[in-house]
């Protein structure tokens, strides 16, 4: 990497472009985060009272779909991206796929389980709340919508944190969907599961930083470090006496059980 590069200010990754997928893949090919929470979902899948049909919100390329869907005998996805649509449709052939965002999407048929799997990054924080209690209206009373985060102490949204000011935490809004009093949620509970990325290179464990800093709204943030600075964090902060960089991102599964009380709302 030049030092005109490296003096170079870190600039947000475009979802659907070429780069952030290039940061993902390397990202993916590093961590055993789907190793870890498909057996924790698939546990999860199996304890469900029905399986008739599951939804899953912001499903992206049907990765998890594909893993869960054989479970039920339904399966619906909400996906308004372009490119990503595409893969999930080739991935999830069987799929019904709606393309509009979570907050104008229309679900008729009741799901026994919805999943939201680190779909809130890309949600202004006042929609959080709106939007958990949508997709709660089409979950079956009795169903579960299952919620999936980083934990906010975790190193990778500490990095985040420490250079964007950003914080997301499903504890916070497990317990603004308390206070709503809706007669929806029922039941909560947050489980953190133990996940990491290891890389053997620092300029991969960079981009992997990259990538996680454009996950959250950034529009408050003045600028982003330099590729320098972010190296020099990386290093501070990810290197490994074993060899390479590690980076910890523990994942927060929020629990919600639709009220059995409640009726279906289409």
């Amino acid at each position: 990497m030049s030092q005109q590069s490296l003096n170079e200010r870190v600039t947000p990754l475009v979802v659907d472009g070429e780069s952030y997928r290039d940061a993902f893949r390397a990202f993916l090919a590093g961590t055993d985060e789907k190793d870890v929470t498909h057996a924790y979902l698939t546990d999860v899948v199996r304890r469900l009272p029905a399986r008739r049909t599951f939804l899953d919100v912001g499903a992206a390329d049907g990765t998890t779909t594909k893993q869960l869907s054989p479970f039920f005998e339904k399966t619906l996805c909400i996906e308004p991206g372009e490119h990503m649509y595409e893969l999930l449709r080739r991935n999830c052939p069987d799929a019904v796929i709606l393309r509009d965002p979570v907050l104008e999407a229309q679900v008729r048929t009741p799901v026994d389980l919805a999943l939201l799997s680190h779909v809130l990054y890309y949600l202004p924080r006042k929609q959080w709340t709106p939007a958990l209690l949508r997709i709660l209206s089409w979950v079956r009373p009795g169903g579960e919508l299952l919620v999936a985060l980083q934990n906010p102490a975790n190193a990778c949204m500490r990095m985040v944190r420490h250079f964007t000011g950003a914080r997301f935490d499903l504890a916070r809004l497990a317990e603004e969907l308390a206070a709503t009093a809706s007669p929806l949620v029922g039941a909560a509970r947050l489980e953190t599961l133990p996940v990491r990325y290891h890389g053997g290179s620092l300029e991969e464990a960079v981009a992997v930083a990259e990538f996680h800093l454009s996950v959250p709204e950034l529009g408050a943030v003045e600028a982003l470090p330099t590729r320098q600075e972010l190296s020099a964090y990386v290093r501070r902060h990810f290197t490994d006496p074993a060899g390479g960089f590690t980076m910890p991102h523990d994942q927060d599964m929020l629990h919600i059980r639709r009220s059995e009380a409640a009726h279906h709302q289409p």
